[in-house]
């Protein structure tokens, strides 16, 4: 494969992000779970045992549907012995509000729209950050990226002046990189958690039951075989031969021309100096393995690439 170095800005952005201190404004929509039944009520509603967590703490957890697809991936942060935040990616807010609202029958417990900033620092330097009182430091683990989202009025003033401001394209790379999964584009109410790889961060197998519980507990006592996995793909190509936006939703096909799944996420990646992207491939492709990723329009529509597991750097 052909490297490449991508555009400065970009270069900068991801260095401070992945080695340094990097800080990205994130998108969140946050909602207020409080109430004398706010505990049972969010254990009867969510995968992750949330009447374990101490006040302060915080894990995501999986909002399912009750045939177990997803509504939607969540973080739950403990305010108080009964109440709560939950926040979600932008845009979901209110369909995991609408879910949380249809089984609160009888049950003491409000849910309230916050509208609150999160900033996302990341890098070795952020982890060890505390926030001013007011702003919540939650602590953020996954395929080698590592750092803390600051969330609650004031988050932005609670940078340090030493993080970078970094944009999009960065954290995307980061994002991608990583094989973190994010609402809109691998993570839909068709998804089934462990295709996503998330049933170890989002799911505790020793708690009593929730709504969605029973297609998690039958998958994993089949071993999670499940048609298709969440993979990373790293496409041959410089930054200038390879426009990551038009792998967009293109088709990814096997050695003998068939296809196997469909790119959900895309971005010039710092860190392998290629094009990257994430898709679901079907469990029959040997990974990692070449594969081709086969764009609709224009010229030169083929791409050569290499399945991989995620995370694509650690």
């Amino acid at each position: 494969m052909t490297a490449g170095t991508g555009p400065p800005a970009l270069a900068a952005d991801y260095d401070a992000l992945r080695h340094g201190l990097g800080a990205h404004r994130l998108g969140r929509d946050v909602l207020a779970v409080a109430g004398p039944d706010a505990v049972a009520y969010l254990q009867g509603q969510c995968s992750q045992d949330v009447a374990a967590l101490g006040v302060g703490g915080s894990a995501e957890a999986l909002l399912l549907e009750p045939d177990g697809k997803l509504c939607a991936l969540i973080r739950v942060v403990r305010e108080a012995d009964d109440a709560f935040v939950i926040d979600t990616d932008a845009g979901f807010g209110p369909a995991v509000a609408a879910r949380l609202a249809r089984f609160r029958l009888r049950t003491k417990v409000e849910v309230a729209e916050r509208d609150w900033p999160c900033v996302a620092l990341r890098g070795p330097a952020a982890a060890a950050l505390a926030a001013p009182a007011g702003v919540r430091a939650l602590p953020v683990g996954f395929g080698g990226v590592v750092g803390v989202d600051l969330l609650g009025p004031g988050a932005e003033s609670a940078v340090p002046d030493a993080a970078r401001w970094c944009g999009d394209e960065a954290f995307e790379a980061l994002r991608i990189e990583a094989g973190i999964p994010v609402m809109g584009k691998e993570l839909d109410g068709r998804t089934i958690a462990a295709e996503a790889g998330l049933l170890d961060r989002t799911v505790s197998f020793t708690k009593g039951c929730y709504t969605g519980q029973e297609l998690v507990a039958r998958l994993d006592a089949r071993g999670n075989r499940v048609a298709r996995r969440l993979c990373g793909l790293v496409v041959e190509g410089t930054a200038e031969a390879v426009d990551p936006g038009r792998l967009l939703g293109a088709a990814v096909t096997s050695p003998e021309g068939r296809e196997v799944g469909r790119v959900t996420s895309a971005a010039w990646c710092p860190g392998l100096g290629r094009p990257a992207a994430l898709a679901y491939l079907h469990r029959s492709l040997a990974v990692p393995g070449p594969v081709t990723v086969a764009v609709a329009d224009g010229p030169d529509g083929s791409f050569p690439a290499e399945a991989r597991t995620l995370p694509l750097v650690v």
